[in-house]
């Protein structure tokens, strides 16, 4: 993914965080958003600091008879001291890439359990040899 170093989170994103990019031929889903639960960003009222920004990067890839795979991918930016978060332009790349890197496990993961099912010493049909 190459970072766009005219915007702070190095993509463009919407009003509410989104943003959609196509990495190695998936669309991939990218949202940037802070932990707080409370739509004024600001300091907490207790700790004084202001909440982390998550990064989260996800797409599925479907197939016949309903299948999925996932990609995830997510990064946390703190913030320091009592500052607010300062945007990362590396943040989403490094999300896009842990999505994609997901995705391949998850890949392998089903691979390797396709091959294990049905188990070969059994009859069809059967629980039994």
């Amino acid at each position: 993914m190459d970072i766009d170093t005219t915007q702070p989170w190095g993509l463009a994103i919407d009003f509410a965080g989104r943003a959609t990019i196509t990495e190695s031929g998936h669309t991939v889903y990218v949202k940037v958003s802070d932990t707080s639960l409370s739509d004024i960003i600001g300091p907490d009222s207790i700790t004084g600091t202001y909440s982390p920004v998550n990064i989260t990067a996800q797409f599925t890839e479907s197939g016949t008879n309903n299948s999925v795979l996932r990609g995830i991918g997510r990064i946390t930016v703190s913030p320091v001291g009592t500052a607010p978060v300062v945007p990362d332009q590396t943040a989403i790349q490094r999300a896009v890439a842990a999505a994609l890197t997901n995705f391949e496990q998850n890949t392998a993961a089903y691979t390797t359990l396709c091959a294990k099912w049905p188990p070969t010493d059994t009859a069809p049909g059967t629980d039994t040899p």
